[in-house]
């Protein structure tokens, strides 16, 4: 290699450090809350509170670390609204420790330890295992020393302060689907009698459609659908019975990805709720700009959480990909070397073998990053470590087979381009950003297929050419080769 490709080695690698850098510095400032105005100073309440906000943990999934996160980062964001309620956190007896250490020193939560609600409905032909202790969702009933309790799932993102929900009555929620209430907020008057009667329910096997929290609870308050909407009575009273709540305390995502905006008419625009796929829950890095409102949730852990958990893994991460992009192209004058002219046509398996692994390396490249970024860090970071990575793994392909540097990136321009067109902010509504991206994929596929027919054509003419594999023993090439260089 000459002087020139070195000192250009040499100061690529040196911007790769001062960005590793600058994300450490980020993540190690965002910890800390970011700027004066976003930090948070977390304490236990000097006098007990007459209500709470409510949220469930357990372990059994391969998600387990993930909603740790999201937990701590919903209680983060309802200390930040200033809320007058404790923040509860109803974990069963598996947490581990360290986990309800973080929870009620660092967040200020109360974590109250249950076992495990056997669920009698596991064994149903419809059941999603993913759902198996979300029945640990009834403990809130037995939360009575306090007046009321709004019950949350992790993946609530709060706009604003809701403590006028302690004003419903007895049980009150959000209709989502037309008919089915959604669980993931509600209002309740905690009570022994209603909790001891719910596990009476689920010894004597009432019904349940889905076998999950959902389901078991729809069924317990079959009129919901009936009963009047809730308005906060203006004097600070609290209403008895059920009632249901206004769609814009559990806004669906769903309804903002149409307009890309908020336009819930009914009740106050205060919690967004994300019901779908589970692999696309705010929190991943790659919910966004997949799904807008992914930059959302990170903004909130930013300003309270931070990302000092993520950082030393990135760190680890970009420093591999700047050694293996180093690596490589030092060693590409030696691959070169080793590579022979031959005149014999009887070596096609051990072609086609290589073929194979040039094109499972290639794929490779682009898939393995994925899977080893930490799920929640952010965003921006999640996806410059994939492309960074993405490119590191593809030079050792285009430096192992001499392929073309050109054909072989093709994808990864391709996904960076999809990136920008998914994140450009001005499009009038979802609809309009849904043909953006098919129109941007419509006009790159042709650009794919022929880099692919590129890549593949390179590989079948170096393969031809040349042997990647002497003979062990061999002092010098047999009869028919030919050195290249």
């Amino acid at each position: 290699m000459g002087w020139k490709e070195q000192r250009k080695t040499s100061g690529f690698s040196r911007f790769l450090c001062l960005l590793i850098i600058l994300a450490a510095a980020y993540g190690t400032a965002s910890a800390y809350g970011g700027e004066t105005k976003g930090a948070v100073v977390v304490s236990q309440p000097a006098a007990a509170q007459r209500n709470a906000y409510a949220t469930m943990m357990y372990m059994g999934t391969p998600r387990d670390y993930e909603f740790y996160v999201a937990i701590r980062v919903m209680l983060k964001s309802l200390a930040r609204l200033r809320v007058d309620a404790d923040r509860v956190v109803i974990a069963s007896m598996d947490v581990p420790l360290r986990w309800v250490q973080a929870l009620e020193q660092e967040d200020g939560a109360k974590v109250v330890r249950v076992e495990n609600l056997d669920n009698p409905y596991k064994d149903q032909s419809n059941f999603d295992r993913r759902f198996k202790l979300t029945l640990n969702k009834l403990y809130a009933w037995r939360l009575v020393e306090y007046d009321r309790v709004v019950m949350l799932d992790a993946d609530n993102l709060f706009l604003q302060k809701t403590d006028e929900l302690f004003q419903c009555g007895q049980f009150c929620a959000v209709f989502i689907n037309p008919c089915i209430f959604h669980t993931g907020l509600f209002v309740l008057q905690p009570s022994m009698e209603v909790f001891k009667d719910m596990v009476h329910d689920l010894e004597i096997g009432r019904e349940n459609p889905d076998g999950a929290d959902q389901g078991f609870i729809c069924g317990y308050f079959p009129n919901l659908l009936d009963r009047p909407m809730f308005h906060p009575p203006p004097n600070g009273t609290k209403l008895d019975g059920t009632f249901r709540l206004p769609l814009g305390y559990q806004m669906d995502a769903t309804y903002y990805y149409l307009r890309l905006r908020w336009s819930v008419p009914c009740g106050p625009n205060s919690v967004i709720t994300f019901p779908g796929a589970p692999w696309l829950k705010p929190w991943y890095w790659w919910s966004w700009p997949v799904l807008p409102l992914g930059i959302s949730w990170h903004e909130q852990r930013r300003q309270t959480l931070g990302y000092a958990a993520e950082i030393p893994a990135i760190l680890i991460q970009f420093a591999i990909y700047v050694g293996i992009i180093t690596m490589t192209r030092l060693a590409r004058p030696s691959f070169s070397k080793i590579c022979y002219r031959r005149s014999e046509k009887n070596i096609s398996f051990i072609q086609t073998g290589l073929k194979v692994i040039a094109v499972w390396s290639i794929l490779a490249s682009y898939v393995v990053p994925f899977f080893i970024i930490p799920h929640t860090v952010h965003p921006l970071l999640g996806w410059t470590v994939y492309l960074f990575g993405s490119f590191g793994l593809c030079s050792i392909a285009i430096n192992a087979f001499l392929l073309p540097m050109l054909p072989v990136l093709v994808p990864w321009l391709g996904i960076f381009g999809s990136l920008l067109v998914m994140a450009f902010p001005w499009y009038s509504d979802g609809v309009v950003r849904a043909l953006a991206v098919f129109g941007y994929a419509f006009c790159a596929a042709p650009f794919a297929w022929v880099a692919m027919v590129k890549v593949m054509a390179c590989l079948q003419v170096s393969l031809e050419r040349e042997a990647f594999f002497p003979k062990l023993g061999e002092s010098s090439p047999p009869p028919g080769f030919n050195k290249l260089y």
